[in-house]
């Protein structure tokens, strides 16, 4: 390949513009994959500093791609990181608390259910309905996101909501 086409995300104003436009929705897209223990910021700044290292590599039209790739394989390795870690470290819960022992004890098992019953959808529903519910994205904003018709962003969101409420009566 000629070296010009790559000429545009070498560009330190056009590689600003490429951040610009795709860190936030990136960084949102991994914490509602992956939550925000794993710190999905920074794997979204590591995805555009190995960008910029092989600038000279990736084509202009892939770098979406590349870089959507590259920030979700590091939050992967991170997850196989962190079950190492949990395996060897307990977690202490604080042993205080102004709510009484019944609503704690509804209101964990609500979480609970609630994060099994995320769990349990298919990740483009899982995806989807948080970027709506939570991000407060339009329809249209979640498609462009995802690279996908408003009509199916629609549908992920919908199907998700309605599994939701098979589960947790709550929300009914």
């Amino acid at each position: 390949m000629p070296k010009s086409l790559h000429k545009d995300i070498c560009d330190k104003l056009r590689f600003s513009k490429l951040y610009e436009k795709y860190a936030q929705s990136m960084s949102t897209i991994l914490y509602y994959k992956y939550g925000d223990l794993l710190n999905p910021s920074d794997k979204v700044q590591d995805a555009f500093i190995k960008l910029w290292e092989n600038c000279a590599k990736v084509a202009p039209e892939a770098a979406k791609s590349y870089l959507y790739t590259v920030a979700n394989n590091m939050m992967l390795n991170e997850v196989k990181h962190q079950k190492i870690v949990f395996k060897h470290q307990e977690v202490k819960p604080k042993d205080y608390t102004n709510e009484t022992p019944e609503f704690m004890l509804r209101k964990k098992e609500f979480l609970k259910r609630y994060e099994t019953a995320l769990s349990a959808l298919k990740e483009e529903e899982r995806v989807a309905f948080l970027l709506s519910k939570v991000d407060g994205k339009t329809h249209k904003e979640i498609a462009e996101l995802l690279n996908i018709t408003k009509k199916v962003a629609e549908h992920r969101i919908y199907a998700a909501l309605n599994k939701l409420k098979d589960q947790l009566e709550e929300l009914n």
